[in-house]
């Protein structure tokens, strides 16, 4: 868990407001089957699977997976600059997320992207601590971390989970 308590407060906001401004149908599956905000970041540890959702040009909807790590109550993921999930996001940043484990969890999430390592311009601030982490999962030759790659972090406007059995996730 890499949250300070103001990130978790935050999130914990984000996750009421979103059940709240849900329909009925999502409040009636979700509501007595989540988890809070810590709960959510000691289960989302380590590299995520997710299924990313990007749109192109035309409206066509396009679903890809991506490495993605939860840290500091945001997912962030990358791919290579050559990637047409990366011409689509440059274009059009609003993406969604979904990181499923069976029937066990759902954590769904909608939002815009933020390049963290652009190619030009300035980083953003905490990419060199972000940096280190990624380096350290993934080994500091593993890509040109300057120009091979493009990492993002998604800023959601809703994010909503799925946990009917939180003693089974951290088992």
């Amino acid at each position: 868990m890499r949250e300070t308590s103001e990130e978790l407060t935050e999130l914990q906001a984000l996750l009421d407001a979103s059940l709240s401004r849900s329909t009925a149908h999502l409040r009636s599956i979700v509501t007595e089957r989540t988890v809070t905000a810590e709960q959510l970041t000691q289960v989302l540890t380590g590299m995520c699977t997710l299924a990313l959702s990007t749109v192109t040009a035309k409206g066509e909807p396009r679903i890809s997976a991506v490495d993605g790590h939860f840290l500091h109550g945001r997912w962030c993921f990358g791919t290579a600059r050559t990637a047409a999930k990366a011409r689509h996001l440059a274009a059009r940043p609003a993406a969604s997320i979904a990181h499923l484990r069976g029937e066990d969890l759902g954590v769904f999430t909608h939002g815009t992207v933020e390049i963290l390592n652009p190619l030009d311009g300035a980083p953003a601030a905490d990419w060199p601590d972000l940096l280190e982490y990624f380096q350290g999962f993934y080994g500091a030759d593993a890509f040109d971390w300057d120009t091979e790659v493009v990492y993002y972090r998604l800023q959601p406007h809703w994010m909503t989970v799925y946990a009917p059995d939180f003693a089974k996730l951290i088992a």
